[in-house]
């Protein structure tokens, strides 16, 4: 695989959301995300649209500090976490996949990093989660080998999310992608699963999908004037949600003590 030839991607679909007890409760939004190649990024100068750019404040944007330890630069710092956890044969595109800035803010509930393998081939997907209360954990997904697309991966749940769901059970992790013939050109489209069981069985049910286009001028300002202000609607619906919750009096869980390790697999 050629890194130095792929470009970032800005992808543009919707997040949904159910929950199924105690009383259901389900809403999706239309959201756009990013999906940056980081090897490519280092190995040439990486020209930028205009409106968007890394490290400096635009109209969108990418700080590489929001995400990994928020010190070193971002490729050195994943490989370095793969290879403590054993993990030495990611040689090919590492894709991260985050909300980027608007006007100066983002939060990410979750960040992906899909790890390859030279061939092309999945072989790795480390999932970053944050909480509204400033923490951020790492569920690092691995089956020892390279893995389709669609396989289900099992990390346990140790980390507080939501004061509406208690820090047990495990989450189910599917990841897709598909390519298809759209008006004469190639679309390319990701969907990431995530959903919860506690000990009753299944209580959430996520998915964060979009259709890739190029990141350009064009891709930029269609974000920016179609959503506008879209990172900050997610900490808004979050709460709005969680105050829809409530009022349909969902059980409410304290914010535990934080797990003794970031990473967790």
């Amino acid at each position: 695989m050629n890194t130095s030839t792929l470009p970032a991607q800005l992808c543009f679909g919707k997040v949904l959301h159910t929950r199924l007890r105690p009383a259901r409760h389900a809403f999706g939004y239309e959201v756009y995300f990013m999906r940056l190649p980081l090897r490519a990024m280092t190995q040439q100068t990486y020209t930028t649209p205009r409106f968007f750019s890394l490290d400096k404040f635009n109209l969108l944007s990418f700080h590489a500090r929001d995400h990994g330890d928020g010190k070193q630069a971002l490729l050195p710092w994943i490989e370095a976490l793969l290879h403590r956890e054993g993990i030495h044969d990611v040689d090919g595109e590492i894709w991260l996949q985050a909300f980027p800035r608007v006007l100066g803010y983002v939060f990410n509930p979750v960040s992906f990093w899909f790890c390859h393998k030279q061939d092309g081939r999945l072989r790795a997907v480390l999932a970053e989660v944050r909480n509204t209360f400033g923490e951020k954990h790492y569920y690092l997904l691995d089956t020892g080998t390279a893995m389709p697309y669609g396989v289900e991966l099992i990390a346990r749940k140790i980390f507080h999310v939501s004061p509406f769901c208690a820090v047990e059970g495990l989450y189910r992790f599917h990841f897709m992608h598909a390519t298809r013939q759209e008006d004469g050109a190639t679309v390319e489209r990701y969907i990431a699963c995530i959903d919860h069981d506690d000990v009753e069985g299944p209580l959430i049910l996520t998915s964060i999908s979009g259709a890739a286009e190029p990141l350009s001028n064009a891709s930029v300002a269609r974000a920016f004037f179609m959503y506008p202000l879209m990172t900050l609607g997610v900490i808004i619906k979050i709460h709005w949600q969680a105050l829809k919750l409530w009022r349909k009096r969902t059980p409410f869980f304290s914010k535990p003590t934080p797990p003794t390790s970031e990473l967790s697999r």
